[in-house]
């Protein structure tokens, strides 16, 4: 396919994301399997757009003063792909499978439209329904961290340490252009191409042998916040498919006891074959049977208890870019109310002394720090962990600046430290 027939693919599954309201994956695939001819590098390309569109979704409706499919595409190639009009009406020029030739009123506005005068959520490109949450989470950032969360994300990788180190690791993807992550070290970070895809990895040797897996570095922080040593007994109590879980093991070099649960089973399939490769011995699964996990017998005994708490995902907008246009405030809702049974659920779980790691992936105060205050209101036997002091015990003092003002907590995100939006909270039983 040439370059203007992918366009005009990416602004027809557009338009069926508008219709159907569902994940772009699932377009994706449609569109895939009724236009076989299409090869893969095709079909990359055709996502790539699609999701460079949904970034810059408000932005661009805004630039082109249309809300429909067609604005938006004209509109990220210029904010997401930098061409200028004369480029864009070369691929627009209506021949073969390619788009319409630009209007006269596309063509001004390619030329002379900016985002000078936009509102604080086009700018940003947040949904307007939560702009008085952004502005609390980031007072006088609020724009600048929407659009560092509409930029395309890096591959991160994490070094599997019971089996590999980050120098060699270094060395055997420098073909793909490895560098060391700034915060993580166990970190290894992978650049998107050009047209915002990544590398593959599926065939990568380090990959197949369980030497990397993929993790986001502000996930790996989260996890090495826990300060998990040898011997010890944790809980993973949302474990899905045992990223963090993974990343415990190696931290406790397979020596104490994981337990690994989650209250939905399927999410946990995937953690076996994943355990296996990464030879992590040390972890026992504990799926639910009857729609409760079987885990009665560790009431009062777990050193951590990690919750890796049902969040709205605001936090990896940049990787899920879809998400942030089909978020309603009733999710937002539900999932502080998950939030709360699940942290009253690790409660139980602690032994006196012991830790509740509480994270999310989301950049809201409602699902971080509200969450945190109103536990402690409920349960004077826990008390707050300064934030500060549990960076320095996991040799993490560079996120110092990382403290939340809004409460206990670290807040990390794209614009700060480069990473996927999270928040870690330490939670101790006194």
């Amino acid at each position: 396919m040439v370059p203007a027939a992918r366009i005009s693919a990416a602004i027809e599954i557009l338009a069926d994301l508008d219709e159907k309201k569902r994940p772009a994956n699932d377009s994706l695939k449609d569109w895939g399997l009724s236009h076989r001819f299409a090869g893969s590098k095709d079909r990359a390309a055709i996502a790539s757009l699609v999701f460079d569109a949904l970034r810059r979704k408000a932005s661009s409706g805004f630039l082109m003063a249309s809300d429909d499919p067609r604005a938006h595409m004209l509109g990220t190639l210029k904010l997401m792909r930098g061409m200028d009009v004369t480029a864009i009406a070369a691929l627009c020029n209506g021949q073969g499978h390619a788009p319409a030739v630009l209007s006269d009123a596309e063509t001004h506005r390619l030329g002379h439209a900016t985002l000078d005068e936009a509102p604080d959520h086009i700018a940003g490109d947040f949904p307007e329904w939560l702009k008085t949450a952004m502005a609390r989470a980031y007072p006088g950032s609020a724009i600048a961290e929407g659009q560092a969360l509409s930029n395309r994300a890096p591959v991160d990788l994490r070094v599997n340490t019971l089996k590999a180190r980050r120098e060699r690791q270094l060395a055997d993807l420098a073909h793909l252009g490895a560098i060391a992550t700034p915060w993580s070290p166990i970190g290894l970070r992978l650049p998107v191409g050009a047209d915002g895809r990544g590398p593959a990895l599926t065939a990568e040797p380090a990959m197949v042998k369980g030497l990397i897996e993929v993790q986001d570095e502000g996930s790996q922080l989260a996890t090495l916040l826990s300060c998990a040593k040898q011997g010890q007994q944790v809980l993973d109590l949302c474990a899905g498919g045992g990223g963090k879980t993974l990343a415990l093991a190696g931290m406790m070099g397979n020596k104490g006891q994981i337990y690994a649960s989650d209250d939905d089973g399927r999410r946990l399939m995937p953690i076996f074959a994943r355990l296996e490769r990464a030879g992590a011995r040390n972890v026992q699964v504990r799926a639910p049977k009857g729609g409760v996990a079987p885990l009665s017998d560790l009431a009062g005994t777990c050193d951590i208890v990690l919750v890796d708490a049902p969040c709205t995902g605001s936090g990896t907008w940049r990787r899920n870019p879809d998400a942030k246009w089909r978020m309603r405030p009733g999710a937002l809702e539900q999932r502080m109310k998950d939030q709360d049974d699940v942290l009253a659920s690790a409660a139980q779980y602690v032994k006196k002394g012991g830790l509740i790691l509480y994270i999310t992936c989301s950049i809201l105060a409602e699902e971080n720090e509200d969450r945190i205050a109103l536990f402690l209101s409920e349960h004077p036997g826990f008390a707050a962990v300064d934030p500060a002091a549990m960076a320095v015990a996991a040799g993490l003092e560079a996120l110092a600046p990382c403290v939340s003002a809004l409460g206990p907590g670290l807040r990390l995100s794209p614009l700060t430290t480069a990473t996927d939006g999270f928040f870690v909270s330490g939670l101790r039983r006194t």
